[in-house]
């Protein structure tokens, strides 16, 4: 399937943010703990086999942390007497997790190879593993980050985007990341296995007039006038634990408009370049 495949290629190219480009960076790094990958992989599986919606989280966590000045790790530290960490930022408070998937992997790792692998690497890792277990692709992940030893709560708020986003606000912000919008949107497709929360989409599906029915029931089934922010809906409604392309196709139907990459209402012109761009990226 394409999609899966330029989708694998880009978040790649996105492990490699600020990492001073891939001369640092190899897939072999950790020749010294050859078990690494086995180790991520197992406890991956056994998170997901537990609760499914895990793989989505960590893939979410891995996306928040590399959007704010790299793949670093930061997103993984809790505050300090000298900082205010990521965490507790606008866009992630109550609503990034996975984080005791990555201390539990992070443990193991440590009784195989104390003081090796850093926790940027492991997230890496989980994110891909999990998209993978999903029935998603694979990738190759350059390993040899060093995790940040501070975070800024300031720069998550001023570089994450926001749930009402428009479309060409996205656009500039994955630009100044050096991403195109195509990247953008292969990228947003990440949400075939994600979950919105009700706060997110609850002006959509009761004050919207161009939306799919059937996600406008869907969404009112699980999300009150008033009430149940926290209430979660999946952005897939055929196959929502499974990594494929469905994204496209409800997005294409007025069927996944429930949050900031499919802000509908607030497409306008650009409408038309959305659906040529869902078109190319299904069919290339």
């Amino acid at each position: 399937m394409a999609f899966l495949r330029i989708f694998s290629l880009i978040l790649s190219v996105v492990t490699l943010l600020a990492c001073g480009g891939r001369a640092q960076l190899s897939p072999d790094f950790y020749a010294t703990c050859p078990n690494l990958q086995r180790i991520v992989s197992d406890a991956v599986r056994e998170a997901i086999d537990q609760e499914l919606r895990v793989a989505a989280s960590v893939l979410r966590l891995f996306f928040h942390d590399c959007f704010v000045n790299g793949c670093d790790g930061s997103l993984l530290l809790d505050d300090t007497s000298t900082f205010t960490g990521e965490k507790s930022a606008f866009p992630n408070r109550n609503s990034v997790r996975g984080f005791e998937v990555i201390d539990r992997i992070k443990s193991r790792v440590e009784c195989e190879c104390s003081g090796t692998v850093s926790c940027a690497d492991i997230l890496a890792l989980a994110a891909r593993d999990g998209v993978a277990l999903m029935g998603g692709p694979t990738w190759t992940v350059p390993l040899g980050r060093r995790d940040a030893r501070t975070a800024s709560h300031c720069d998550a708020n001023a570089q994450l985007p926001s749930p009402t986003a428009t479309l060409p606000t996205l656009i500039s912000m994955f630009a100044a990341k050096g991403l195109s919008s195509r990247d953008m949107v292969a990228l947003s497709g990440a949400h075939t296995i994600g979950f919105a929360q009700c706060a997110n989409f609850r002006a959509r599906i009761y004050n919207e007039t161009n939306i799919n029915p059937i996600l406008a029931a869907n969404g009112r089934g699980v999300c009150p006038p008033s009430g149940g922010d926290t209430n979660l809906a999946a952005m897939d409604l055929q196959t929502p634990n499974r990594f494929d392309n469905n994204y496209y196709t409800n997005l294409l139907t007025r069927a996944g408009c429930f949050t900031r990459t499919r802000s509908c209402s607030t497409m306008g012109g650009w409408t038309g370049w959305l659906g040529f761009t869902v078109a190319e990226l299904m069919l290339s």
